[in-house]
Parts: C-alpha cells; structure tokens; sequence
C-alpha cells in the first residue's frame, strides 16, 4: 500500500514448488565464492552468501533467519477480507485506496 506498488504472484506447477530460478542461478556462484572454506558457523557462511555477485552484476542480499516459521502461522480472514485481491490465472494484489 505505502509504495503504491501491484504484486503479481504466480504459482508454479505442482511438483515444480521447489525450483526457484534466481536461487538456482545463484547457487554455483555461492559455491565457488566459498570453494574450501570450512563453513563452521552461521555468520561466515552469511557472510560468503552474502558477499556473492554473478558476473552479469547479479548481487545477493543474505541474513540469519533463527528458528523458522511457526508451525499454523495464518493469516487473518479480517487481513485476508481487507486485500485487494484480483484472481486470474495468477493473482494480482493492488494497492488499497
């Protein structure tokens, strides 16, 4: 809402949910970026993640997310009835007015 901004998401086909394409485009880079380092803790392998860029300029941006989502985390149905959600074949949330 405060950026004005439409959000488009799209669902990727079933058994498809864990290809994510910028991940993978990313990964061999991650990997050479700490190729022989020990990965002993959290913060240097943030650290190496973080400090990744493609050669087409692509950069990642990495923090340590503790503990993970809660187990039943919803959304509200009174959250849910204030979106503005258009459904299609993917789904178009606007901006509220």
């Amino acid at each position: 809402d405060a950026c004005g901004l439409e959000v488009t998401v799209c669902h990727y086909p079933t058994g498809c949910s864990k290809w994510n394409p910028i991940e993978h485009r990313l990964f061999s880079f991650i990997s050479l970026n700490w190729a022989g380092v020990p990965l002993r803790t959290f913060a240097t392998m943030v650290r190496y993640i973080a400090g990744t860029v493609t050669a087409a300029g692509l950069r990642v941006n990495a923090r340590l997310k503790r503990g993970g989502n809660e187990t039943g985390e919803r959304v509200s149905d009174e959250v849910m009835r204030r979106l503005h959600l258009r459904p299609h074949a993917v789904y178009t949330l606007s901006p509220r007015t």
